[in-house]
């Protein structure tokens, strides 16, 4: 039902009409009556009315002042104006605030009733009309976030797209886009889950407080920032942006930030964007990478670095794992620097993996065969380099494990040895390795002190003083030169006594003694 006021000085006509027009049949609904202009208009004000049927001479305020005033505060409502014959040009004047309808006196009730079937029909359609076009607005509204996901994925990919196009969607989100702006691209580190893109964007959205468009590409995550106040502030966003998704997702980001730049250059920003993550291989997963990073001073050449993948198989073979896991930091210190062709790297790191493997049992080089695939697809350096520790960690010990049964059953041999011959001068390192093992001198000596913690010649001396004492102990009245016969010193009692004195503190003569009076 529309609302109507009908106005009139003559409460005749008021009493007429408001009684001979069926209202709910024309959908509408008499919702009061006032005599004169000013009255009416207090009743607009109050109620606002959908129609308004006035005569157009009435005392105070007439109908044409009544449509002028009500035109100004309320221009959505519609008026039926009643005149007289010889009123029809002053009436007429009403058309310019768009009053179309108006009936001579006498009227009756059919006239009034299709002007108000021609009104309500208007205002059905501007119903319409309004309904349509907020309709519009809202699903405009609702396609609004993808369109500027598709806006901004086009200037970054699309080499067409131009100043042009950047004035049109400049109109159409209501941003000039004449500051600088940045472009941020993320990189997951682990499944690219769309979940886990939606949320990154979203996060990212919810922390920075200048973001302006955002998209996926593929794998990543790109958002379009203005420029930045403080570049300190934005660091710590981004940092809280990674730090949000790690504790939610279990996964780290990294982050690639480009240099600042007009809009018209967002496709040069992605691609700065894309070779910051390059450097990715060599910074490492997680973190932020700026275009400052991929700026930094030249790389290294290599010149006539050569990747000698044999230098780690020593030190392997022999179960020395720290060592070997120096050489392994020294070979890859260099690719670092030099930042090759990550290809290139790979084909090193491949190299060096299948040299190691060799070295394994063979039993298991199929399994570390199928290990390869890892290797291959492997986005980091430190990824690599951490995978081939591991390997080398795994094969060195063991070897380790092997040598260790070894090692310990060769010094055991040689603690024999000693133990037999403590009385022969000529026991020392050489003789033991030479005569009596076959070996090297230098290696079972290095062999022998890790294994007792002891040089050999120390060994071989703490053992004959010990025995010295236990001699003593035996045969309190032994002679000194007996003693430095029978413990190797030959016929050299005075070095004996030396070395004995340096060992206990005293010399055999008052070790002896001590003996006695302790016996007593």
């Amino acid at each position: 039902m529309y609302r109507t006021l009908l106005v009139d000085d003559e409460r005749i006509i008021l009493d007429g009409i408001s009684s001979m027009v069926d209202w709910p049949r024309h959908r509408t609904e008499l919702i009061g009556t006032a005599q004169n202009g000013i009255a009416a208009y207090e009743r607009i004000v109050l109620e606002s009315p959908d129609i308004v049927i006035t005569d157009i001479r009435m005392p105070g305020l007439d109908g044409l002042g009544l449509v002028a005033k009500t035109y100004a505060s309320h221009p959505h409502i519609r008026f039926i104006i009643l005149s007289g014959f010889s009123e029809f040009e002053y009436a007429n004047k009403a058309m310019q605030y768009g009053v179309k309808h108006y009936l001579l006196k006498p009227t009756n009730e059919n006239k009034i009733a299709a002007a108000l079937d021609e009104i309500v029909a208007e205002l059905d359609a501007a119903s319409d009309q309004q309904a349509f076009i907020a309709n519009m607005k809202q699903r405009f509204q609702r396609m609004v976030p993808h369109v500027k996901d598709q806006v901004l994925k086009e200037f970054v990919t699309n080499k067409t797209y131009g100043a042009q196009d950047l004035n049109y969607y400049r109109s159409l989100f209501e941003y000039d886009f004449d500051r600088p702006v940045q472009l941020l691209l993320f990189q997951l580190e682990g499944p690219a889950e769309f979940e886990y893109l939606f949320a990154i964007k979203n996060i990212a959205e919810d922390i920075l407080e200048s973001t302006l468009l955002s998209t996926t590409i593929g794998n990543h995550v790109l958002i379009l920032i203005e420029e930045p106040g403080d570049a300190e502030a934005l660091q710590e966003q981004l940092a809280d942006i990674r730090l949000t998704f790690l504790q939610y997702y279990k996964h780290d980001v990294t982050i690639a930030v480009s240099s600042l730049g007009e809009m018209i250059r967002a496709r040069a920003l992605y691609q700065e964007t894309l070779q910051c993550l390059n450097y990715r291989f060599y910074l490492g997963e997680g973190g932020i990478i700026t275009a400052k990073d991929i700026l930094a001073p030249s790389p290294q050449p290599l010149d006539d670095y050569e990747f000698d993948e044999e230098r780690i198989l020593i030190p392997v073979r022999s179960g020395h794992l720290q060592e070997a896991e120096e050489v392994l930091s020294e070979l890859f210190a260099p690719l670092k620097s030099a930042q090759l062709d990550i290809g290139m790297v790979k084909t090193y790191a491949i190299q060096q993996f299948i040299s190691l493997i060799r070295l394994d049992d063979p039993q298991r080089i199929n399994e570390n065969y199928k290990k390869l695939p890892l290797l291959l697809e492997m986005n980091t350096l430190q990824a690599m380099q951490d995978f081939l520790s591991a390997t080398v960690r795994e094969i060195a010990e063991r070897y380790y494990e092997q040598n260790v049964v070894k090692h310990t059953s060769i010094v055991r041999k040689v603690i024999d040895i000693i133990d037999d011959q403590l009385g022969n001068p000529d026991l020392s390192l050489n003789f033991v390795a030479g005569e009596m093992l076959y070996m090297n001198a230098d290696y079972l000596g290095k062999l022998f002190k890790k294994e007792t913690g002891e040089k050999f010649s120390n060994y071989v001396m703490k053992a004959r003083m010990k025995l010295a004492t236990q001699l003593i102990s035996a045969q309190p009245d032994i002679k000194i030169f007996e003693l430095a016969e029978r413990l190797g010193f030959g016929d050299n009692p005075q070095y004996f006594s030396q070395v004995f004195k340096k060992q206990f503190g005293c010399t055999p003569s008052e070790y002896m003694k001590g003996t006695e009076n302790s016996a007593f």
